[in-house]
């Protein structure tokens, strides 16, 4: 059954939304923000998204597609790890929503993860993004 619970983190960047975008986009600012995950997509809607790194000294390849890319707006991805332990099924997907709000010239970036089994689940989803929003946030700023 799929899970009702969203797991959203919320930061103000000061740096405008094509700067925020381009640190969404860019291999080696995800690599860095995102837990030095290599990252492999054309970003073109519909095709496959391929995360692939080490954590906690396991290697994994989390999976998903491209749903949405409105340059400087919004990226909407599914996102997969077999690391979860659950079964490959569209049910055991996330989507994950990047949501990016011009504020005269800085930039309020929202990153949402659907589909968590639980209110705890969707709290320890939170933080992990709490940190990855940040790291995106200071990638941003020092450009």
């Amino acid at each position: 059954m799929a899970g009702k619970y969203v797991a959203t983190s919320t930061i103000t960047i000061e740096a405008p939304p094509s700067r925020v975008w381009s640190v969404l986009t860019d291999p080696g600012a995800i690599k860095e923000f995102m837990f030095g995950t290599d990252v492999a997509t054309d970003w073109t809607v519909g095709s496959p998204i391929l995360w692939r790194g080490v954590w906690d000294g396991k290697q994994y390849e989390d999976r998903g597609s491209v749903l949405e890319f409105e340059p400087g707006r919004r990226l909407v991805v599914t996102h997969f790890s077999p690391l979860s332990g659950q079964e490959d099924a569209p049910e055991n997907y996330h989507t994950l929503t990047w949501t990016l709000e011009d504020q005269s010239g800085a930039t309020q970036l929202m990153l949402s993860q659907d589909n968590n089994a639980s209110a705890d689940e969707a709290e320890h989803s939170k933080g992990m993004w709490d940190s990855l929003v940040k790291s995106v946030k200071a990638i941003a700023e020092r450009a």
